[in-house]
């Protein structure tokens, strides 16, 4: 079978493995990756895979895929890649749809004092993160959480439903349709009150606050321009 995949990150580089083992023919559309960020473009160039770092486009697709996977992939597709697979290409994303659509999910959910997130594989169509559910699973959030072990617990789970989701795929299951009218919580990419802690919320929001912005070696949460790693940083900060 012929696959794009559109990837980043650790997903997306498990992502290539699983389709390698599985024998399809692949083509990768990535980013560049800071030293933090698990490299795609770096696999594809071990495993003698094409890739490109550009805006996947109808100009410059190697091949007529017969299915489009999107894992962690930064970039909005356009209608005519969805039309060019009549439809069939999926994506990955960290929340239990139609809850936490947009970037940032995980680390909402956290700061929310959300008890559990989740994945959802769904079909892209022409909304943002709207498309009919493929496969949804939920995944509690516990109290040591931070922003990075966060993103691996629910990466590493949803990872393993992947060729499943493949097959449904390819064998035109409809899914389930989102509830129009329903759009949670939608948050537009960019680091959440720009990293800083203000004084006025409760002690909680405060911790959750310090969890969610722990993804090293991106900046901690900041208060009177100082990085806090831990509650006490902060009291120390405040007095």
């Amino acid at each position: 079978m012929k696959v794009i995949l559109c990837g980043y990150n650790w997903a997306g580089c498990k992502a290539l493995q699983l389709l390698l083992e599985s024998g399809h023919e692949v083509f990768v559309f990535t980013h560049d990756s800071p030293n933090y960020v698990h490299d795609l473009k770096g696999l594809c160039q071990r495993k003698g895979i094409s890739f490109s770092t550009e805006k996947i486009g109808s100009k410059n697709l190697p091949f007529k895929p017969d299915i489009i996977a999107s894992i962690y992939y930064r970039y909005i597709i356009s209608p005519d890649i969805i039309n060019l697979v009549d439809g069939k290409i999926f994506n990955l994303h960290p929340s239990l749809l139609p809850e936490y659509r947009g970037c940032s999910s995980l680390t909402w959910a956290l700061i929310n004092g959300e008890s559990q997130t989740g994945f959802s594989f769904h079909y892209i169509d022409c909304g943002i993160d709207t498309g009919n559910i493929l496969l949804q699973k939920k995944i509690p959030i516990e109290d040591f959480d931070t922003q990075q072990s966060l993103y691996f617990k629910v990466m590493f789970e949803a990872l393993k439903y992947f060729n499943e989701v493949l097959d449904r795929v390819m064998a035109n299951e409809q899914g389930i349709p989102q509830l129009k009218g329903e759009t949670g919580h939608y948050y537009p990419r960019g680091c959440p009150f720009n990293g800083v802690i203000d004084i006025n919320w409760s002690i909680e929001m405060k911790e959750r606050f310090i969890r969610a912005m722990i993804y090293p070696p991106l900046p901690a949460a900041k208060f009177n321009n100082r990085d806090i790693y831990h509650l006490d940083d902060l009291k120390r900060s405040e007095n």
